[in-house]
This record gives structure tokens, C-alpha cells and sequence, in this order.
């Protein structure tokens, strides 16, 4: 669903954020997505495709509205809404976005998710100590970056308000800042994996066009 405005029924709901480029959308979004919905006890996870991180290249980058496509496709699921949002909000940045969000669903509880790589790397994002006084965030294990992101800059400026995992079901409803780190079992899907893959395959294809053709 990409049609998530001012007004739309969230009213008291748990949301979670999982913003992302979905350069493509894989299994990955999808198995962090459930095991939110399951250990956050959310009423719904929303799919920020972003237009354009700015801190990735545009190399690579499929067109916004295929990155879209693909995660409706993947999503599947009737608690988890892809939307377009941050594209019609105008905003470029995560601290902005959850900001607008905040004043557009002031009675939605919201949780921002992200991979223990984005946890390692958060620093680097615009205005990213606002992100953690925004709202409360539940990062999940994606290996290898654990141990960095846990001994990284943000883990370790915002050590006081980790929380216990025995209470991850009460997350949405804790003033921020607090967070989570979750260790669970993890999922191998990749964006990166996944054009690597298809790039080989793309050569691949080239390559034997080209056999074909000198063979003739």
C-alpha cells in the first residue's frame, strides 16, 4: 500500500519503520519485517522506500518505482505496507522523515528497525542522534557486523538506553531514547548478493550471445 497519508486508520497502532533503497526488496526485509511484527508485538511494519539514499551511489540504483514493484512483491504479507511516503513528504533524510511522520500519525506509536549494519554506520547519517530521541529503535543481528556495530560510535553513546530483550514487547510504547539489539537467527538474502548474482548472470548471457555470434 503506498497510499499511507494524514488521516489513514493507525490510530493507536504499534508501527515499525524499515526504510531502506530495497535495491532490490529479498527475503532479508521480509524475515526482520515478521520477526519484528512477532517480538515488537506490532500491529503493522511499514517499507520506507527511499528515493535515493545519500550515501549510496546511484551506480546500480534501479529506477525508484522498480525498487518499489519489487518490494510489493516481496512484502506479502497483510501487516506489511510499502509505501512511497518518504517520496511525497519531500524529505531526504531518516531524522526528518520520522520527525513528519510523528506530527502527521501523532497517535501511532512508532518503532525504527534497521540491520546491525546500519547500526555500525549510523553515525554517518544526517542529524543521527536525533533518529535515537525520535523514536525507539530495534536493530537485528545481520552478520558479520554485530561486533562492530555493538562496539561502534552510536552503540556506545547511547549504551545507557539499551534495553532487555525481555522487554522488547513493551519497545513501542518507551519514551526514547531506547533500544534493542536483538540476536536472532539470521537470514542470508543480500541487495548486494542479489545484483552481484544477477550482474554475473547478465555477463554470462553476454558472453555466449557473443560465442554464438563469432561461431557463426
Amino acid at each position: 500500500m503506498t497510499d499511507i497519508r494524514r488521516g489513514h486508520s493507525v490510530t493507536g497502532l504499534r508501527v515499525g519503520i524499515l526504510g531502506g533503497s530495497f535495491n532490490p526488496a529479498h527475503e532479508g526485509h521480509r524475515h526482520i519485517s515478521l520477526l519484528a511484527l512477532k517480538l515488537l508485538q506490532l500491529d503493522e511494519v511499514w517499507w520506507m522506500v527511499s528515493p535515493q539514499n545519500p550515501l549510496k551511489s546511484t551506480d546500480g540504483m534501479a529506477p525508484f518505482e522498480e525498487r518499489l514493484q519489487s518490494a510489493h512483491l516481496m512484502a506479502n504479507h497483510p501487516n506489511i505496507r510499502v509505501t512511497d511516503i518518504e517520496t511525497r513528504l519531500g524529505t531526504s533524510y531518516t531524522a526528518g522523515s520520522l520527525a513528519v511522520l510523528k506530527h502527521s500519525f501523532p497517535a501511532t506509536r512508532f518503532v525504527w528497525i534497521m540491520g546491525a549494519d546500519n547500526l555500525k554506520q549510523i553515525s554517518r547519517w544526517h542529524r543521527w542522534t536525533r533518529i535515537f530521541n525520535e523514536v525507539p529503535i530495534a536493530v537485528f543481528d545481520r552478520a558479520p557486523y554485530s561486533f562492530g556495530a555493538l562496539a561502534g560510535k552510536a552503540a556506545r553513546a547511547f549504551f545507557r538506553f539499551k534495553r532487555k530483550r525481555p522487554d522488547a514487547f513493551m519497545l513501542a510504547d518507551m519514551p526514547p531514547p531506547a533500544w534493542m539489539f536483538f540476536h536472532t537467527r539470521l537470514h542470508p538474502g543480500s541487495a548486494t548478493q542479489i545484483r552481484a548474482s544477477r550482474g554475473l548472470k547478465q555477463d554470462s548471457a553476454k558472453a555466449e550471445k557473443k560465442e554464438t555470434s563469432l561461431a557463426k
